[in-house]
């Protein structure tokens, strides 16, 4: 998953960073803007992310990976953040309402797995949506950022790997349409160079943001055909 949730938190805890999470906390809203009494997973390095429901939801659980330790919530918060192997959730089948998967597929081991983990443990009328770097975009080829390492991905490249996992898409975004520049200036005019992005070069986004359910109908096996009984006659 994430490839180093120590330089994840150190990068949040910038300037640059702030801004970042701010811009797509906001799209992230935009997508959920309610989740009220749900039950909220998060994967990978979510933490500055799921604050958007900690006090909605009625459960708000963050998972990093156990090689990497974990990171804390803000003191006082009802939420639990937890370390586990990103095939094998400590959780029962159909825990979740809502995952949120960010800075966790590109880097994980098996991405494969790591779907068919989060079918396993989401609700079959639960929602699913995957943060991650976007092939085209400048953000995911610097080191210097969370983005930039493991494997980014286009939006089609994420769809057949979703259907290939009985996902279906539902809804696709993108942000992060501003240089990732730690220029004072940048970051000033940051929701200015964010819009203006977002209208003249689309494809240039930092990440894509795609929002996916089950397709239950793909994973239900067809009714075998009934069995015909052949008869042959001797020839006279």
């Amino acid at each position: 998953m994430a490839a180093d949730v120590h330089a994840a938190a150190q990068f949040y805890a910038t300037a640059r960073g702030a801004v970042t999470a701010r811009l797509l906390r906001e799209r992230l809203g935009g997508i959920w803007p309610d989740l009220t009494g749900q039950s909220v997973l998060g994967l990978g390095y979510p933490v500055p992310y799921l604050r958007l429901w900690r006090e909605q939801a009625q459960r708000c659980v963050a998972v990093i990976p156990a090689q990497l330790g974990a990171a804390r919530w803000p003191a006082g918060a009802p939420n639990l953040t937890c370390t586990a192997e990103e095939d094998a959730l400590p959780f029962p089948d159909l825990s979740f309402d809502r995952i949120l998967l960010v800075h966790g597929l590109e880097a994980a081991d098996n991405a494969r797995r790591l779907l068919r983990e989060v079918w396993r443990v989401l609700k079959d009328d639960g929602r699913l949506l995957i943060v991650a770097p976007n092939r085209s975009g400048p953000w995911a080829y610097l080191e210097s950022t969370p983005f930039g390492h493991g494997q980014p991905y286009s939006s089609g490249q994420l769809g057949r790997l979703l259907a290939g996992a009985l996902f279906r898409v539902e809804r696709r975004d993108t942000a992060l349409h501003l240089p990732p520049s730690r220029r004072r200036l940048v970051l000033r005019g940051a929701m200015l160079l964010e819009r203006s992005g977002r209208r003249l070069a689309p494809g240039l986004a930092g990440v894509t943001i795609t929002e996916a359910v089950k397709d239950v109908y793909a994973a239900m096996p067809l009714r075998a055909a009934g069995r015909r009984r052949l008869v042959l006659a001797e020839a006279a």
